[in-house]
């Protein structure tokens, strides 16, 4: 390891690898947008991608564990250089076997280059998620089992659908009478989800959603809160519109407190648990699955360039032949 007296920047930073300047720039340009075309098609992508590290002295034996730890820490979090949120991480390499040590600090400073899958949606996509909590000012999806989607009141079409408040606590209907028979048959199909209350069809009463209570929606957009991404969605034919704008007047104040929405969710997520504890898939193996179709797709692309690339060299060598040939021919004669 050399050492080196410098000062240098020792944030991380994110970098992508430089193209090779060639006669064909206007081919490059094209090729980089069709790939962001390719990338904006689907929310789950593989990104080769650089980044500049401290490992810790503990790791000096062994720097490949110190920078897989670091890599780790990265996962399930909102990285902004890469504009999603990463799940896994691969193919990790050192570009250079020197690492820098700066001054007294004992940390050794080295770049990485490695393949991140990422969660990546932007907006405008179309998606589907699940409902987890209907309330009067909005509806809360959960997408991948993971990822929280609010779709807000004024952009659930008002003509199409109206909130349907549930059955009181004190409902003798649904009082302690009611429980004793859910527990011997379960709980009825009717009343399950439906603990807050429920957005139906103003004439055909039909429940929002699916029979399973998965909803498309468009996203409108993104927020970024403690290294999480949320989503905000919409169900409006035209959800860019500028009409759909959030309510204001006495109708919007008569809207529920942020304690009663509160309730209503903690109740929701105890009933959702209990019923996904037996028939639903594991969430991380099913978003390992979606990565590694990523990466899966992602393998492929590189073939397929790389494949592209070793047959342009063959005709550029033919070619050269070709033309040698026929000088050859021309000097003779």
């Amino acid at each position: 390891m050399e050492q080196s007296s410098k000062k240098r920047k020792t944030s991380t930073i994110f970098d992508e690898k430089p193209l090779k300047k060639s006669k064909k720039g206007k081919r490059e340009k094209k090729d980089e947008k069709d790939k962001g075309k390719a990338r904006d098609s689907t929310e789950f992508h593989v990104v080769r991608t650089s980044l500049v590290v401290s490992i810790a002295p503990t790791f000096a034996g062994n720097p490949r564990a110190g920078v897989e730890e670091i890599l780790d820490s990265m996962v399930m979090r909102y990285i902004p250089a890469l504009r999603g949120v990463v799940l896994s991480h691969s193919n990790l390499h050192f570009p250079s076997k020197i690492a820098v040590i700066q001054a007294d600090c004992p940390f050794l400073i080295c770049p990485i280059e490695f393949d991140a899958a990422i969660w990546s949606p932007r907006v405008g996509m179309k998606l589907m998620g699940k409902i987890s909590l209907s309330s009067p000012d909005h509806v809360s999806l959960l997408l991948h089992r993971t990822f929280n989607v609010s779709i807000p009141r004024h952009h659930i079409p008002k003509n199409e659908w109206e909130f349907e408040y549930g059955p009181a606590e004190n409902d003798p209907e649904y009082g302690a009478g009611a429980t004793t028979e859910d527990t011997e048959e379960g709980p009825s199909k009717s009343t399950e989800g439906d603990v807050g209350g429920k957005w139906v069809h103003h004439l055909t009463h039909a429940k929002l959603g699916d029979a399973d209570g998965y909803l498309t929606f468009t996203v409108i957009g993104l927020t970024v809160a403690n290294e999480m991404l949320s989503l905000l969605g919409s169900i409006q034919s035209d959800p860019f519109s500028p009409e759909h704008l959030p309510e204001s007047g006495p109708a919007a104040k008569a809207s529920p407190t942020e304690s009663e929405l509160e309730r209503a969710e903690v109740q929701n997520e105890i009933q959702l648990a209990d019923d996904d504890e037996s028939d639903d898939e594991d969430t991380f193996k099913t978003l390992g699955k979606m990565s590694e179709d990523a990466a899966a797709q992602e393998k492929a692309r590189r073939l397929a360039v790389e494949k592209a690339t070793l047959a342009e060299k063959e005709k550029k060598q033919k070619r050269k032949a070709e033309n040698g040939e026929s000088k050859k021919q021309k000097r003779k004669k």
